[in-house]
């Protein structure tokens, strides 16, 4: 006699919002928690307090879950024809188009609960900050290199930090801003080249098709122009001596990003993306002890 094994049981709604908004993979708000600390740090001349670092810390990863949110609503057809993508919750199915927006929409709402504590001009670059993320799922539709429109919505919690501290946004700001553009031209680009087969065939637009063979070259040229121009910024900012080890590591950790995707393999480059938290990480500790 023949016996089956028990079916295994249905997830929760629970368990499916948190596969929704990513739980599991802390590396996607990671990306954006550590350039937005540093500018805290850099607006503050030092720790911030405990309100806004509550505020900025919490906000980053509702509103990163609530981005996820959209995204994969907004991705929905395509990510069916993505073996990595196929079976995220609303392409397979089990969550429903109006319940991931309506997941998105609790989450956004209480982020911009925490920023109505900050001030009138952090509030305002709330809003400009959703239209940012709310454009970029369908900006792969129609621009060549939507990693651009990604870096600039990963980037905005950095004017918004220096809001939220000085009240004003100084030129200083907008350099961070511009820095952190190419970072995330670069991990994302790392990301891309992961399912470049799969979205030249359905049709989507990367930077890891529009810059073809340069690719590598272009990711690495894109981490040294951050670099580069966080150096440039900083420099009159920090003890010199702190932020030089922080760049010396940051330059190893782009030879190693280097090594794991010159090949163009999709493990060696997902695994690049992945390990991009931990450059983020490496220039917020440089600037933090930079300050003291």
């Amino acid at each position: 006699m023949t016996t089956t094994a028990p079916a295994s049981p249905a997830p929760s709604r629970l368990s499916l919002w948190l596969d929704l908004i990513r739980w599991n993979r802390p590396a996607g708000w990671l990306l954006l928690l550590w350039p937005t600390l540093s500018a805290l740090w850099v607006a503050a001349g030092g720790f911030p307090g405990w309100h806004l670092l509550l505020v900025f810390t919490l906000g980053t990863v509702l509103m990163r879950s609530a981005g996820c949110c959209v995204n994969d609503v907004a991705d929905r057809d395509f990510d069916r024809h993505v073996k990595r993508t196929a079976q995220r919750p609303v392409t397979s199915g089990r969550v429903s188009v109006k319940e991931a927006l309506a997941v998105g929409a609790v989450l956004a709402l209480i982020a911009f609960g925490l920023v109505l504590t900050t001030n009138a001009l952090t509030i305002a670059l709330s809003f400009a900050a959703l239209a940012i993320t709310l454009a970029y799922p369908f900006a792969k539709r129609v621009v060549s290199m939507p990693q651009a429109v990604l870096g600039v919505a990963f980037s905005f919690g950095i004017p918004m930090a220096f809001a939220a501290v000085q009240g004003a946004v100084p030129p200083l700001a907008w350099v961070l801003l511009l820095g952190n553009l190419f970072w995330v031209l670069a991990y994302d680009t790392e990301y891309a080249m992961v399912d470049r087969d799969d979205d030249l065939r359905i049709g989507m637009k990367t930077s890891a098709i529009t810059l073809g063979r340069a690719d590598v070259a272009a990711v690495t040229a894109f981490y040294l122009l951050h670099l580069l121009i966080w150096t440039l910024g900083l420099w009159p900012q920090l003890r010199p001596l702190a932020w030089l080890a922080a760049l010396a590591v940051a330059l190893a950790q782009v030879a190693w990003h280097f090594t794991l995707i010159r090949a163009r393999t999709r493990e060696g480059c997902f695994a690049a993306f992945r390990a991009n938290h931990w450059l983020g990480f490496t220039l917020f500790v440089g600037v933090a002890v930079g300050l003291v």
